[in-house]
């Protein structure tokens, strides 16, 4: 995830997102460095609408984990809503970031 971070603080700074750069952010972390990860986020980013996607993006509901962690989580009511909120969540994230799961793997 450092990775992707990286490139969306520079993108949030309006900078170039290119292997330097990413590769900068992520040493002044103290992260080490993985010059063939880099190499492929930024591939991957050349694509994408980095704004369009974040726009799209939902975020997830944190009401929703309220009401169980109030009550120790004794509700059985709430656990299919939950699987439906993490399933329809699952779906959303994959769309606008394609490829980007490959580089994790």
């Amino acid at each position: 995830m450092e990775y992707v971070y990286a490139a969306m603080l520079l993108h949030s700074a309006d900078r170039d997102i290119s292997e330097d750069a990413v590769s900068s952010v992520l040493t002044a972390a103290g992260v080490e460095v993985d010059g063939g990860r880099i190499k492929a986020l930024v591939a991957s980013l050349g694509s994408v609408d980095i704004d369009e996607a974040m726009a799209t993006a939902v975020a997830a509901p944190v009401a929703s984990a309220a009401p169980s962690a109030a009550t120790g989580g004794a509700s059985t009511e709430a656990a299919p809503a939950e699987e439906e909120v993490a399933e329809k969540e699952a779906e959303e994230e994959a769309g606008g970031f394609e490829g980007l799961g490959s580089l994790f793997g």
